[in-house]
């Protein structure tokens, strides 16, 4: 009898290992069609041998041109779904077809909504894929571009001011009025009300079980604004549903399915993270930084929550350390905090570091700060790195790249194979946001933007031809700064595995400007890393 316990026992492991070992299948429906929807998550996932599915690039729609809602949704159902462990689903891709047709009414609430049944049609024909959604509450800002050029400052003003009726603002708000044509307000709050109603209804497929977790992001805001009047009628929904465990509001929008694919992960292996916010000032932590509406601090906490972890005050407690820098505009910090992480390092801490802009005109790596993580060979060793564009983008980023990481070292590095595929995908996605948070968005940005504005040309809305001189420039500069960083990735040797890691590129740099606008990049490369003995 004692030796069937122990046979049964030993059959136990090796199934848990198996389940351990398998790859895990997401299916997700991205945001729009920019890098950071669909390659961020992609690359991420494969740090924990996880594999994700996404629609044909042309279903998703380019920037101001619609995706195609009927051959998405065609796309959906014919997958087989049931061979999916998790759907990270953005609804607003599904209803208005993205983040930029979510701005404008080019689509009505009645077909919005009937196109979000879709969501339940994926419910029903695989009961048991887990759901997690994300659907965006409404900037305040418009979507810039040539036509609402002349207005556009004055209209983000009205907005802002649009939500306080007071005698003082309505003077202002008349005022502002004369310069915006009429349609454009009313457009403005024809979708802002049809996206409320969406929001509801997400929040309504949570309460009846379609739903397992959904984030209502707030993207681009501030702390004052017609949006707090959709957010507060949100959190009374949240707060009287009881759905306080499955849905949440917080600040950001392009890094939310990060989020939920850590949750995903984490709620798969059932892993349960302990994360410890340290940041470079107490007092920028109860600050809001620009196009946030919420204070750092909170950001973090509702970041770390989305992620599938739980926030500790207490270092003892802590598996992860999330070291938080919003300090370049105050001198003297960068340097002892970068000796802070540097410490936890070599005590083979799980560390993160967030580098958030607190200025607002910068939107990519602080240089004397990420200088000081490359001359010190902290970054090559972090768990997870991020810094680019707003403070949610840059948490959203970091926190669940960190989370996986040390879920794949808990769970997933059980044979040379799996730890060489795991540290290549990691130091990919370091290396990437090195080059795309700061080599690109800190300097190669800058100077791109001056070159074409002394050939006078738009960084914002470019043609081409200017696309293509654009693009040619930025190669020119990102390949030296290519080859620059692989010395950083070419010899790491983390802690946690006393061995050396070894580095190499196995395909050229690619550098392309997606959206014909500098704002963002579409940055890749090949990379394998191998453990090998010291």
């Amino acid at each position: 009898m004692k030796r069937k316990i122990i046979l049964t026992f030993i059959i136990l492991i090796s199934f848990a290992h198996i389940g351990f070992a398998q790859k895990s299948r997401i299916l997700l429906i991205p945001l729009d069609d920019r890098p950071s929807s669909w390659q961020f998550p992609s690359h991420m996932a494969n740090i924990a041998n996880a594999e994700v599915t996404y629609p044909p690039m042309e279903y998703l729609g380019h920037f101001f041109t619609p995706g195609d809602s009927d051959k998405l949704q065609d796309w959906v159902r014919s997958q087989n779904l049931n061979q999916f462990d998790a759907a990270i689903v953005v609804v607003d891709m599904v209803a208005y077809s993205g983040l930029i047709g979510s701005r404008a009414y080019n689509v009505d609430e009645k077909t919005s909504i009937a196109r979000i049944e879709l969501i339940k049609e994926i419910r029903e024909k695989a009961p048991n894929i887990k759901i997690y959604a994300q659907n965006v509450i409404m900037r305040l800002a418009l979507t810039y571009n040539n036509e609402n050029a002349k207005y556009y400052s004055q209209f983000s003003k009205w907005a802002t001011i649009a939500g306080d009726k007071s005698a003082e603002n309505k003077i202002m708000m008349d005022e502002l009025e004369k310069e915006i044509p009429e349609n454009v307000i009313h457009d403005y709050l024809l979708t802002r009300k049809r996206n409320l109603k969406v929001n509801l209804l997400s929040l309504e497929m949570v309460k009846d079980g379609t739903i397992d977790f959904l984030v209502l992001s707030q993207d681009d805001a501030s702390p004052q604004g017609i949006h707090m009047q959709d957010q507060k009628r949100l959190s009374k929904e949240i707060e009287r549903s009881k759905l306080s465990e499955k849905a949440i509001i917080l600040p950001g929008a392009d890094e939310v399915v990060m989020l939920l694919l850590a949750r995903s992960l984490n709620e798969k292996y059932n892993q349960n993270t302990n994360v410890k916010a340290i940041y470079s000032s107490l007092d920028q932590s109860e600050q809001v930084m620009p196009f946030q509406d919420t204070k750092l601090s909170e950001t973090v906490s509702q970041h770390i929550f989305a992620a599938g972890a739980k926030e500790t005050t207490a270092k003892e407690d802590a598996d992860v350390y999330l070291y938080v820098f919003s300090s370049r505009n105050i001198p003297g910090v960068a340097e002892p905090f970068a000796n802070q992480i540097q410490e936890q390092i070599k005590l083979e801490k799980n560390v993160i570091v967030a580098d958030v802009d607190p200025i607002g005109n910068i939107q990519g790596g602080d240089e004397q700060f990420t200088t000081m993580l490359l001359e010190k060979d902290i970054l090559s060793k972090l768990a997870g790195y991020a810094s680019w564009n707003t403070a949610g983008n840059t948490i959203g980023t970091s926190l669940p790249q960190g989370l996986i990481f040390t879920l794949t070292k808990n769970h997933l590095f059980s044979t040379p194979e799996s730890i060489n595929k795991a540290l290549t995908a990691q130091n990919w996605f370091l290396l990437h946001r090195l080059m795309d948070d700061y080599y690109y968005h800190t300097i190669v940005r800058r100077d791109l933007n001056n070159y074409l504005q002394n050939q006078g040309q738009s960084s914002s809305i470019m043609n081409n031809k200017t696309t293509d001189k654009a693009q040619l420039f930025g190669m020119k500069s990102m390949q030296k700064y290519f080859k620059k960083s692989l010395k950083y990735f070419s010899k790491n040797q983390p802690a946690y595995l006393n061995k050396r890691v070894k580095c190499e590129k196995t395909d050229s740099l690619f550098f392309e400007l997606p959206w014909n606008r500098t704002f963002e990049a579409k940055i890749n490369f090949g990379m394998e890393c191998t453990v090998i003995d010291k």
